[in-house]
């Protein structure tokens, strides 16, 4: 058995040599402690004894500390081998009960006796220094476990533990090799199990390919985008377009790319980019009107910019301010070639479920309850419609408009009852004055008339127009005669006040005259060529004086 405490060629033990005997290398170690570079400070990594062919840190009854058991008592073997250890906290002395191991199979706390010939006895042993073999032969230690209950064997040292060892081996130091035996169980046990490193597999790398690949594709999609704005020509058809036609509807107010938005949705270009284009560099392309165009598809830009500036090309209904309905539903007719009268036939039949405003009449001798609703405009009216779509277009705009004016608080201001009335003074004014500057002194002509201090007509209008609207005419040359004899309530030569109602639809000029009339007394007025120029006079002399004037540029 390998001796411990000593290296390879030391002389045997002798019982007899006080320098190597009971507690002889330990107090000797512990006198060389006082020159440890440790200031004499007990090292906190004990050196571990071999015993026979046992590895370090396996033997029952050591710990990392490796304390041995004395005295050559052992507890019983069981199943499960104990360990036996002792820390004191202070690296204190260890000591053993002269007695062995008590019941409780720790140290004893009785010291041992000095020996009178050791003249080191009474020093402490250093804490880590080896304790001397009390057992002389191996039968006092306990048989080497079996196979099945010996620990595994410790991992081998790493590249720093193996050079460090192989240091330890060349200089001989047995204590260094057993220090860092320790060091390495205690960081062993100290590491947490290494997870394995996953796999990348497949299916992620196709995951990273795929959005890679797509954000190329949309970084390559839209700087294309960008350059075909700002540098590419827009996509375009070619030619003058197909043999086919088709309608195509410009509401009021649509520029440029709502036009051109249209035209590709119905396939007549190929984008609005290029009809945008071809519109700002055509000449007079800026000028295109709302309205219904009659277009072939897949037509170039240029060819659809200049056929919708050709008015053959529009399918409209244009409704001019003063026109009245007669007139209006024939054109729907024309446009939508219908027989003759079938849009006055189902206006007549549906004008209440055309959209208009809850305050317009249709009794009390009104002739036409969409008269003054059909609103001056262009409309789009072409093959296919129907004639209530184009009537209610027409509507549905004058609601609007009287809605945005405010006609209901204006009435009263004005002298009339409500702003159905305040509409069939603004179509009088409309049917009468000639030019933009004559409506407003002919509001205040209808305003004065209308007025029950009025001694002049006595609340009579006395307007050709009415009596021409009940007759369906445009005459001014009336006689006298045929106005007294006709009993219709729009001729007001014979019935005061205003007439049923509008006898046209006024355009917008007239209708804001109608709401800001002159204040200068103006109460007659006369064409005096008969046409368009019109004069006003506050008196009837002075009326008198624009009849003679009249009769005389006229030959009556």
């Amino acid at each position: 058995m390998t001796e411990y405490g000593r290296g390879p060629g030391s002389e045997p033990w002798n019982p007899e040599d006080p320098l190597s005997g009971d507690g002889g290398w330990g107090g000797q170690q512990a006198q060389e402690g006082s020159q440890s570079p440790y200031g004499g400070q007990p090292q906190h990594h004990p050196q571990a004894p071999r015993y026979g062919d046992w590895n370090e840190g396996q033997q029952p009854g050591y710990d990392a500390q490796h304390h041995p058991r004395h005295d050559g008592q052992y507890p019983p073997h069981h199943d499960d081998p104990q360990r036996y250890d002792q820390q004191f906290a202070g690296h204190a002395q260890h000591q053993f009960h002269q007695g062995g191991w008590d019941a409780t199979g720790t140290h004893g706390h009785v010291p041992y006796a000095a020996d009178p010939g050791d003249p080191y006895g009474q020093q402490p042993v250093a804490y880590g220094a080896e304790q001397p073999d009390l057992y002389p032969t191996e039968d006092a230690y306990p048989p080497p476990e079996p196979p099945g209950r010996r620990r595994p064997e410790p991992e081998p040292a790493d590249e720093e533990e193996s050079v460090l060892a192989g240091r330890d081996g060349e200089d001989g130091d047995g204590g260094e090799e057993h220090e860092l035996q320790g060091r390495r169980e205690r960081r062993g046990k100290g590491r947490k199990p290494v997870k394995p490193r996953k796999r990348r597999t497949g299916c992620a790398c196709m995951v990273v390919v795929l959005v890679f690949g797509g954000g190329l594709g949309g970084v390559g999609y839209f700087g294309y985008q960008f350059y075909q704005n700002r540098f590419g020509a827009a996509p375009d058809y070619a030619g003058d377009g197909t043999g086919q036609t088709v309608t195509v509807e410009i509401p009021k107010g649509a520029g440029g790319w709502e036009i051109g938005r249209r035209l590709k949705e119905a396939g007549v270009v190929k984008s609005a980019d290029a009809f945008v284009h071809a519109q700002t560099t055509t000449p007079g392309g800026d000028g295109i009107q709302a309205g219904a165009y009659l277009l072939k598809k897949e037509m170039s830009a240029a060819s659809a910019v200049r056929l919708m500036m050709d008015p053959r090309s529009q399918n409209n209904v244009i409704v001019t301010p003063g026109e009245r309905n007669t007139d209006v539903y024939a054109a729907i007719d024309k446009k939508l070639e219908l027989s003759k009268g079938a849009t006055r036939k189902l206006a007549e039949k549906q004008y209440a479920s055309l959209g208009l405003p809850a305050w317009a009449r249709n009794g009390g001798g009104v002739k036409d309850p969409l008269e003054g609703f059909l609103f001056p405009g262009t409309y789009p009216a072409a093959k296919g419609m129907k004639p209530d779509a184009v009537l209610r277009q027409m509507v549905v705009q004058a609601k609007q408009k009287y809605a945005a004016y405010g006609l209901d608080d204006k009435a009263r201001e004005l002298g009339v009852e409500n702003a159905f009335e305040l509409v069939t003074v603004a179509s009088l004014v409309q049917a009468e004055g000639k030019t933009h500057d004559d409506f407003r002194k002919m509001a205040e002509v209808v305003y004065n008339r209308l007025k029950p201090t009025n001694t002049e007509t006595n609340r009579k209008l006395q307007f050709d127009s009415t009596y021409n609207y009940a007759k369906g005419t445009s005459n001014i040359h009336i006689s006298e005669k045929e106005i007294n004899s006709d009993p219709s309530p729009y001729n007001t030569y014979r019935h005061p006040g205003l007439p049923p109602g509008p006898i046209g639809n006024p355009g917008e000029d007239a209708l804001k005259a109608t709401l800001n009339p002159t204040h200068d007394g103006w109460v007659y007025f006369v064409a005096t060529d008969g046409m368009s120029n019109t004069e006003f006079a506050k008196t009837y002399a002075e009326f008198l004086e624009l009849r003679d004037k009249f009769n005389a540029n006229t030959g009556n």
